[in-house]
């Protein structure tokens, strides 16, 4: 038993000298492999290696630079909570006020990416009202808007963009879509008043008439049923058809709306992830 005690003492110690003595020797090289395994896509593995620097980087001379990289390839894999951890753990150990904001923006972008806008509109609240930060306002205000285009809040980024330049590319594109996107509440109040007319304004041209053709012919049955005093007949029309048309139409309405502004927003989506050429979070 003892000299199992021995072993294991022996094998601690061992492990100790280690951990002094490869950061002397070796550090600098694991830190190039990892890099390169970033450099070549091979995510896992730049992460596997960093978090080995990591354990043997006893001075901590690397901490926030392999927590950035591990931020950086756990982002790179779409695995957006681990990302997030460790650029934390990149912004605990900044050791400037420069590498402070780079991980308090990365941060950020990861926030807009994985949609918790609240979240990210928060921290820019933050770093916008932070005066080591004042000559920042426009990147600031950059990511402010990405992070309403996540929400689909078109009209918030165009005015988020428009605070850096007025004919900012982002803030065009922006207002475009917010043009172009139909207005849920009018679709819906129009099919109140005229059954059908939601679903001709957001182009369901045959839905609309449809709709408005169903709702005629069975308020006409409906009323004439009680002009004729046949109430049962009456009632049955009223609440078991014209009603059910009536308040389909105005779903229908809703729906419609939705799913088009659903496709504009994409297309735009769509735009910024293959042909625009600015950062993207």
């Amino acid at each position: 038993m003892k000299v199992w005690i021995k072993y294991y003492l022996f094998f601690i110690l061992f492990l100790l000298e280690s951990v002094k003595i490869f950061p002397q020797t070796n550090l600098i090289e694991q830190f190039e492999l990892a890099k390169q395994f970033f450099e070549e896509e091979k995510y896992f593995d730049a992460v596997t290696e960093f978090k080995r620097l990591l354990f043997f980087d006893s001075d901590r001379q690397f901490t926030f630079t392999a927590n950035e990289y591990i931020g950086q390839s756990y982002k790179m894999g779409g695995k957006f909570s681990e990302s997030a951890i460790h650029f934390t753990l990149a912004e605990i150990n900044a050791k400037n006020v420069e590498q402070l904001y780079h991980a308090k923006i990365e941060i950020i972008r990861v926030n807009i990416l994985r949609r918790t806008t609240s979240r990210a509109i928060m921290l820019l609240d933050l770093l916008e009202a932070d005066k080591r930060f004042i000559e920042k306002k426009n990147e600031i205000y950059y990511w402010r808007g990405w992070a309403y285009i996540f929400a689909d809040q078109w009209d918030m980024a165009s005015d988020a963009f428009s605070k850096i330049n007025p004919e900012h590319e982002l803030k065009k594109l922006a207002d475009k879509v917010e043009q172009e996107k139909f207005s849920v509440t009018f679709a819906q109040i129009s099919s109140y008043i005229i059954p059908g007319a939601g679903q001709i304004y957001t182009g369901h041209y045959l839905s609309g008439l449809l709709s408005l053709g169903w709702n005629i012919l069975l308020g006409y049955i409906s009323i004439n049923s009680f002009v004729e005093e046949r109430i049962f007949d009456g009632l049955m029309v009223t609440n078991f058809l014209w009603l059910r048309f009536y308040r389909g139409n105005i779903q229908n309405a809703v729906k419609f709306a939705e799913e088009e502004n659903r496709i504009i927003s994409n297309s735009a989506l769509r735009y910024l992830q293959f042909e625009y050429k600015g950062i993207k979070p």
